[in-house]
């Protein structure tokens, strides 16, 4: 179970995509990083707000058939890891596709779905996925 607070401070990441970018390199990373992995140091508050471009390609995908009970009503599924438009790597379930028609280089554009609730009466959370462009 969540708390509602906790579900607020992810909603710029977890409904905006929202990263970061180095100041020193300008690599981007979501989620967002407090320092960039390469530069290290020189990167220390030089990190900067990033809302990462919602478009890009399939990187590289694996399909799910042995999953967590909380996911035996979803598979099989795919999951995969996009690189977006500009850059960064981020990894999501594909959703409305045909899990048959998934390639590399495939175009896809995130969207916001419901991933679950706590309860009926409880906070509902919602999350990215992508789907084909």
């Amino acid at each position: 179970m969540s708390s509602v607070a906790r579900e607020w401070r992810e909603i710029p990441g977890r409904y905006n995509l929202q990263g970061t970018k180095c100041g020193n390199c300008g690599k981007i990373y979501f989620p967002k990083r407090d320092f960039c992995p390469k530069c290290r140091r020189q990167s220390m508050g030089k990190m900067v707000p990033y809302e990462v471009c919602r478009r890009g390609k399939v990187f590289s995908f694996s399909i799910i058939h042995d999953a967590p009970d909380c996911n035996n009503g979803i598979k099989p599924y795919a999951v995969a890891l996009v690189q977006t438009d500009d850059g960064a790597m981020i990894s999501a379930q594909l959703v409305d596709v045909d899990l048959e028609s998934i390639e590399i280089g495939m175009p896809v554009r995130a969207v916001l779905r419901k991933l679950d609730a706590d309860g009926a009466s409880g906070v509902i959370h919602y999350g990215f996925k992508f789907v084909p462009q």
